[in-house]
């Protein structure tokens, strides 16, 4: 056993070092953000009269499949808001943190060669492994401690020291969990690219089943590691056997990875690869043909994802009118007053469809970034060797980027669309698409800002940045107040808002027009620098 882990500590300390900016910046973000938004719902909502009204608004099927279950509605306080509105969010992003991070350690360090130069000296086999899990671990602790002691120093009513740390550890817990799947699916798939698709297909699996079984089937979550964390009731019962349970299948599946790990040889994956023909056809001998065919598989993917995903909301609309007609806090919260029936769920389209496209816009980016990671693998250079010009590489990415988009947004539109026209009489199909498609120019600002990172060959994590601060804009801007500065500072929040809104085509064209320089700009930068290698 001395031999498997030997230098486990050595690697520690490399991939600490490898992580440090990344690490600090992303602890203090998470710690931040959860603080200062409870700091702002005690602003919001000092009033008792002001909490019960919010907590009827969040009693519909919609809100419940989004947030999970409200609990402690009866006494709806400062804590109880926090964990409802915050908690699921903020696991999922250290869920998606750990995905990246242990992809990073893992498969990409094998595609790269850096392990094979690891495992050439002195140390064991599966100290790699070993050594990106502890990372992990001594993280989420800090995670953990930064996130319970914030909020237990605002000095809250509601929010007890057992309930801040709980909801710290809650997420930290998450985050191993995931940590952990990643890890297996490291040892599964043969790239890095395949790691992270077999991950985030387990997360969003497993956010589907828990919302499925939050809203209509009742038992089904428990077949969802976040359906476990819900089960904390955080701030409301503290309830700590969901923890024990996401950190012990954690460890079992650390374990299984490391089993894993030690029978698989170095730069293969335990899943068999499909062979591919002998010979290329003269649709893989474009490098347009070439490129979309490296991604059908992700498009495939996602497309049906969004399909269900849409379909789901879709599905409950009908209820979730019949709640807000009757909620006056909700009908502030949309901006809206004086609507009911259809014109009110119309609305509530609207608001689901920016949140969805938000979504949407993840792949988009992924495969524009995808170029990117071709060319940090080295992947480029046989490429620009032949009649291929860096222009036309950036280029066909982005046409593929925007098919991309299109196939995404229009797959969520067409599965709400179909649902929303059966469960509420008299909502069109293409009242709802329409909606939908409308924010596709905002998709193309994020993947137009990608193309623009990837030509100048840095700073890649603004694209996610700016992402972020749109879902956050979004999301909680009506709910906390934001400047109106500060909403417009984002792309969707210059779509109109479709059917409420008339369709301003100035506001399209603008946007449309800000892609187009960015992604000219971005065209113009990747020919001029070289390539990274």
């Amino acid at each position: 056993m001395r031999d498997w882990f030997s230098q486990t500590e050595s690697i520690l300390l490399w991939q600490l070092k490898q992580d440090r900016l990344r690490l600090v910046i992303w602890l203090v973000s998470i710690i931040a953000v959860t603080v200062l938004t409870a700091i702002l719902f005690e602003g919001l909502y000092p009033d008792e009269g002001d909490r019960q009204r919010l907590a009827q608004s969040v009693l519909n099927p919609a809100i419940t499949m989004l947030l999970g279950p409200a609990y402690g509605v009866e006494q709806y306080d400062i804590g109880a808001i926090m964990a409802h509105q915050m908690f699921l969010f903020t696991a999922l992003a250290t869920a998606i943190f750990s995905i990246l991070t242990v992809s990073k350690h893992t498969r990409e360090e094998e595609s790269l060669g850096r392990m094979e130069i690891i495992r050439s000296l002195p140390t064991g086999r599966l100290a790699p492994l070993a050594a990106i899990m502890i990372h992990h671990t001594l993280s989420f602790v800090v995670l953990a401690c930064g996130v319970g002691t914030g909020l237990y120093l605002l000095s809250v009513a509601s929010i007890s020291f057992e309930g801040a740390l709980l909801y710290g550890i809650g997420i930290s817990a998450v985050g191993l969990f995931f940590a952990a799947v990643t890890a297996v699916c490291a040892q599964l798939a043969e790239s890095s690219r395949g790691t992270i698709s077999l991950a985030f297909l387990v997360l969003i699996v497993s956010y589907a089943i828990r919302g499925l079984g939050d809203v209509s089937y009742e038992g089904l979550s428990w077949w969802s590691p976040l359906g476990w964390m819900l089960e904390t009731r955080v701030m409301v019962d503290n309830h700590w056997w969901p923890v024990a349970l996401l950190l012990v299948s954690g460890l079992l599946l650390t374990g299984l990875a490391l089993y894993l790990n030690a029978k698989r040889d170095l730069g293969a994956g335990l899943l068999p690869a499909r062979q591919g023909p002998r010979h290329a056809s003269k649709w893989l001998q474009t490098q347009f043909g070439f490129t979309l065919t490296m991604q059908r598989v992700s498009i495939i993917a996602w497309a049906v994802g969004l399909l269900i995903f849409g379909a789901t909301y879709g599905s409950v609309l009908g209820e979730t009118g019949t709640y807000v007609a009757e909620i006056e806090i909700m009908k502030e919260m949309l901006n809206i007053d004086q609507l009911t029936g259809r014109a009110l769920i119309e609305e509530f389209v609207s608001m689901l469809a920016v949140i969805i496209t938000i979504f949407a816009t993840v792949p988009v980016v992924l495969s524009m970034y995808r170029l990117a990671k071709e060319e940090k693998l080295n992947r480029l250079e046989s490429v620009i060797a032949t009649a291929t010009s860096k222009p036309s590489l950036l280029g066909v990415h982005l046409v593929i980027g925007l098919l991309f988009s299109l196939i995404v947004v229009s797959a969520a539109g067409i599965g709400m669309g179909l649902m929303g026209q059966r469960s509420v009489d008299g909502l069109q199909f293409m009242t709802v698409f329409e909606t939908m498609m409308a924010y596709l120019p905002a998709v193309w600002i994020m993947l137009s800002l990608a193309a623009l990172c990837v030509g100048i060959g840095r700073w890649l994590w603004i694209t996610w940045a700016y992402l972020g601060y749109s879902f956050i804009v979004v999301y909680l801007g009506g709910a906390l107040e934001f400047p109106e500065w500060m909403n417009k500072l984002s792309p969707f929040e210059w779509v109109p808002s479709l059917p409420v809104e008339e369709f301003q085509l100035i506001n399209v064209l603008a946007l449309i027009g800000i892609a187009i320089i960015l992604s000219l700009i971005a065209l113009a930068s990747y020919r001029k620098r070289d390539l990274a290698g």
